[in-house]
């Protein structure tokens, strides 16, 4: 029976998934890799790196694939970052990625922007967008720019590798509009941020959907068709098949998303407003620690997630008056800024390990609460929740109580691969639908008690 292969490409690792007609998931496989960080708050890996980690994986899902044939390969990928190739689409230096504030100076090129220019990005300003660190290379690398003949997100990078002899300058709206160099009302390259970035409007990419065949790839499963693809979070959001409402990723960060809303020009938003990977958009509020905070926890209190998740039986909701701030790395904005840092506040002598563990819970379900609000009025909607973080029983009541609304757990594995490999079928003209695992629905049950913890936590938050 013919599969469809879906590659997530992320920041520490790529996911590899061969789902079948029905959707399933018949074989996975991964390989990591490290984030190289040659200074202080700089964030880079080469792009040699990724395909090595591809090629492990490919090789490892055809011995479990059985001779199986492959219809089509789908790539998803880290959003932001940028990568600077050559015009066969050679990778001139490592590729730099999202977490990266090298070009945190550079900022001040988009906020003296034309008031209606800055307006129609639609989006938050971070460092680690492509337009950003496109104008980094260009002040500090002007001979590297200049060799290049295009700036590609990195999952197009990968794609570029794969099928030599296509035009490699090339990506999708879902990718593009996240680099801070899109016009968000008019769907299109922004003139006047690719100016601020200090390059030619000609190294920016050609934009084509996600489920465009580039070409046909020799891979250790065979020769197969290559797509476009898409962003990670967007194919995520597709896999779930959420299309109101807000969905809730809980993973090493929080990312909270509202799909089906209209662009609109946004001077100074607090949330992103991307394309998904088919037509439309969706809002997001994204929180870099959630579960990296619970397992910083969990480290120091020496807790397994068992125990740890138990501190919600063992110890009333309120934790005793403890509080505490998840932000162990800063935020982007909105919820908090990038100075800020985690903390237990309102300690005493009688404090437990319980109540520690407890509050590090609670500190995170008010975060993606906050992060709830930035996204305004939800309706009556049950808010979808995925990632592993969201699996268990315990979070799912207390993130129910805590946005007095009722919750879901939809479980799809290998969720951005799945979506990834949604639209390689649709570019080989096959209809795939990934199957997803539903928990029941978990309705409120202390949400007063709830509110006043989240009073306490923004209080002791400013």
């Amino acid at each position: 029976m013919t599969v469809v292969l879906g590659a997530d490409l992320g920041t520490s690792g790529l996911k590899l998934a061969a789902l079948d007609p029905d959707g399933a998931v018949v074989a996975e496989s991964e390989a990591g890799y490290p984030v190289d960080r040659p200074r202080p708050g700089w964030a880079q890996t080469d792009v040699a790196v990724w395909r090595r980690a591809l090629d492990d994986a490919l090789a490892e899902l055809a011995a479990r694939l059985g001779g199986r044939p492959v219809a089509a390969l789908g790539l998803s990928g880290q959003m932001h970052g940028a990568v600077l190739v050559d015009a066969a689409g050679t990778a001139l230096a490592p590729a730099l990625l999202w977490p990266d504030d090298r070009a945190a100076g550079e900022l001040d090129r988009w906020r003296d922007l034309p008031a209606g220019d800055r307006a129609a990005l639609a989006n938050p300003l971070a460092a680690g967008m492509t337009g950003p660190l496109l104008a980094w290379l260009a002040r500090h690398q002007p001979r590297l720019v200049a060799r290049a003949a295009t700036v590609l997100l990195p999952k197009d990078a990968v794609r570029a590798t794969l099928v030599p002899g296509a035009d490699p300058a090339v990506t999708d709206r879902s990718d593009a509009a996240a680099t801070l160099l899109w016009d968000v009302p008019a769907d299109r390259w922004s003139a006047a941020a690719t100016a601020a970035a200090g390059v030619d409007r000609g190294m920016l990419p050609a934009v084509l959907p996600g489920d465009s065949v580039v070409g046909t790839a020799e891979l250790a499963v065979g020769e197969v068709p290559v797509v476009v693809g898409g962003a990670d979070t967007p194919l995520a959001l597709l896999a779930a098949g959420t299309r109101r409402g807000v969905q809730v990723n809980l993973g090493s960060g929080a990312q909270l998303l509202r799909p089906g809303v209209a662009p609109q020009p946004a001077l100074d938003p607090v949330v992103h407003c991307f394309a998904d990977a088919e037509r439309g958009w969706y809002a997001m509020a994204a929180l870099q620690n959630a579960g990296t905070a619970w397992a910083w926890v969990q480290t120091v209190l020496g807790l397994d997630w068992a125990a740890f998740a138990g501190s919600l039986t063992a110890s009333p909701p309120g934790a005793g008056g403890i509080v505490f701030s998840p932000f162990l790395t800063g935020e982007r904005g909105g919820v908090a800024g990038p100075g800020a840092r985690g903390s237990w506040s309102g300690l005493s002598a009688d404090t437990t390990r319980e109540e520690l563990a407890r509050a590090a819970l609670e500190g995170v379900a008010c975060a993606v609460a906050a992060a709830m609000d930035l996204l305004g009025p939800t309706g009556d909607d049950v808010v979808v929740l995925t990632g592993g973080g969201a699996r268990d029983a315990g979070v799912q009541q207390l993130l129910a109580d805590a946005l007095d609304r009722p919750v879901q757990h939809v479980q799809v594995r290998s969720a951005s691969a799945a979506g990834a490999a949604v639209l390689a079928a649709r570019g080989v003209g096959l209809q795939l639908t990934p199957q997803r695992a539903t928990q029941p629905v978990v309705a409120p049950r202390q949400a007063a008690v709830l509110r006043d913890v989240r009073e306490r936590w923004t209080a002791a938050l400013r």
